[in-house]
């Protein structure tokens, strides 16, 4: 019995360019369907709705488009900038309305926990990441990095959805022992 194909939406927020990518997940097998990048370059800095209405309605197209089932987000922590981490924030909610709009589960990521399931560690290098997400999918060409991290938070939900069904799995499979489903791994947060 083959798996059931999964199509995933991955998301990197950011106030001037948001990045997305859509790949299939079968299995350990994945698929490249689709990457770029949402801008508001175009708008004025002073213009914030402006410019959350743009991630927020571009996403919504990306959605339409590609019609994926699951979606994944970078999770952001405060930097040394709180103004820059307040505007972050805002284009990351934008991003989490958007989806929850459209009726898809979201999967919560870490940089870190991307980083170290794409490229092997943690801190890893944006050029690391693209370099292995071009590997990972087969890809003629390197992404541009906010479109190589959306597409390295959809891998790491593939691979996080993937074990945490062989957990369920197994877990089923030991005599005499009920376990509750607690739906998700330590390292992943459903919203």
């Amino acid at each position: 019995m083959s798996a059931a194909v999964v199509r995933i939406l991955g998301i990197d927020p950011g106030l001037q360019c948001t990045g997305f990518g859509v790949i299939e997940a079968q299995g350990a097998q994945l698929h490249y369907l689709a990457s770029g990048t949402i801008t508001t370059k175009h708008l004025s800095r002073a213009d914030l709705p402006a410019r959350l209405k743009v991630i927020f309605e571009g996403i919504g197209e990306v959605v339409n488009r590609y019609q994926p089932q699951e979606s994944s987000v970078e999770i952001v922590f405060v930097n040394m900038n709180p103004q820059a981490s307040l505007l972050l924030g805002q284009a990351r909610g934008a991003c989490l309305t958007a989806l929850v709009h459209h009726q898809l589960p979201v999967a919560e990521y870490t940089a870190l926990q991307m980083k170290k399931a794409i490229a092997g560690h943690g801190k890893a290098a944006k050029a690391q990441v693209q370099e292995m997400v071009k590997r990972l999918l087969k890809l003629p060409g390197l992404p541009g990095p906010d479109a190589a991290d959306a597409l390295g938070l959809a891998i790491t939900h593939a691979h996080a959805r993937q074990s945490a069904k062989l957990l369920a799995q197994a877990q089923l499979t030991k005599p005499g022992r009920v376990v509750p489903n607690r739906g998700a791994l330590p390292a992943h947060r459903q919203s």
